[in-house]
């Protein structure tokens, strides 16, 4: 099979692949367009763009483009279950590429990556080179398509989150979250999570971590606080507003003040650290009053989540 063939069979397969997944997101052009002359200056002060009006805005994470900034992704696919090197960019909309950020949870940027269907997270910390480029090995479990967050704040610039999607070929099989699931196992840990969601306001949720049935009392500190936690609107992957509300230290309860803006299902994402391991738990909630009848059927087993890698 000549490489012109070979290219049009791949293009074939990932459209049935993705023909029915989840709304796709926003695309980003891969690296190779020539900048702006002086755009990428080392040391060039860089100054922030102007600010669009808050009222009538995406959620963030929906758009490739925000604030005046830009995510330009060094590729668009990945292979399936091998490690392989991600690389992006965040550019200003005068082609200007930004290499001065401030820290946030004790990182310049964090890169949030989980599969439409709501599985495969990832929450991983790229190193940037000089010139602005981002970069950070990656394994994808499955083949799907995948939405990649690249949450971070320029010096000078307004906090930000941008999104763009990759895609991974193969045979696509999409897990289920239709239903409330408030328990999480992971490696021996227990936890639970408890509080509502209301749409419109900002509500808090607690989550129980646990081990052989005892309560964890000495979480270590993960990104400055006891934990994350990474809120995505199930129906489009909009990236929500998470904040812990406890000082870092003891457990085994970590609290968080969550803002959803409409009714209907979110999946959640609790990254904690114990015994020098970062592990990721997983729920599925609705908000109050929008959780759909259980089904008058057995109980089903409980849903399986991948869980993916951290970065340091």
């Amino acid at each position: 099979m000549n490489t012109a063939t070979k290219v049009a069979a791949y293009a074939g397969v990932l459209a049935i692949v993705f023909g029915g997944a989840w709304a796709a997101g926003a695309a980003a052009e891969p690296f190779g367009a020539p900048s702006t002359p002086n755009a990428t200056e080392r040391g060039a002060e860089q100054p922030a763009p102007a600010q669009g009006a808050a009222e009538g805005k995406l959620p963030p994470g929906l758009s490739v483009a925000d604030n005046g900034y830009v995510l330009t992704l060094a590729q668009n696919t990945l292979p399936a279950q091998t490690q392989q090197t991600f690389s992006f960019r965040i550019g200003t909309s005068s082609g200007a590429t930004v290499t001065r950020f401030d820290v946030e949870h004790e990182k310049k940027l964090h890169l949030v990556l989980v599969r439409r269907d709501g599985s495969g997270f990832q929450h991983v910390h790229p190193e940037m080179f000089e010139d602005g480029t981002w970069s950070v090995p990656l394994t994808l479990p499955a083949a799907g398509s995948y939405r990649v967050f690249a949450d971070f704040k320029p010096e000078n610039g307004a906090k930000t989150t941008l999104g763009a999607d990759i895609q991974v070929g193969g045979a696509y099989e999409p897990q289920q979250f239709a239903e409330d699931f408030r328990e999480s196992a992971v490696d021996g840990y227990v936890v639970r999570l408890t509080g509502d969601l209301t749409a419109g306001a900002e509500s808090t949720v607690t989550t129980t971590v646990t081990k052989d049935g005892k309560p964890v009392t000495d979480l270590q500190p993960y990104l400055g606080a006891n934990g994350h936690l990474v809120a995505l609107r199930a129906a489009d992957l909009a990236y929500l507003h998470v904040h812990p509300q406890d000082a870092p230290g003891a457990g085994p309860d970590v609290k968080f003040a969550v803002e959803v803006p409409t009714s209907g299902r979110y999946r959640l994402f609790l990254d904690f650290q114990h015994e020098g391991k970062v592990r990721t738990a997983s729920f599925t909630l609705h908000t109050s009053g929008s959780a759909p009848a259980p089904a008058p059927t057995t109980a089903t087993p409980t849903p399986t989540d991948d869980h993916g890698g951290h970065g340091g």
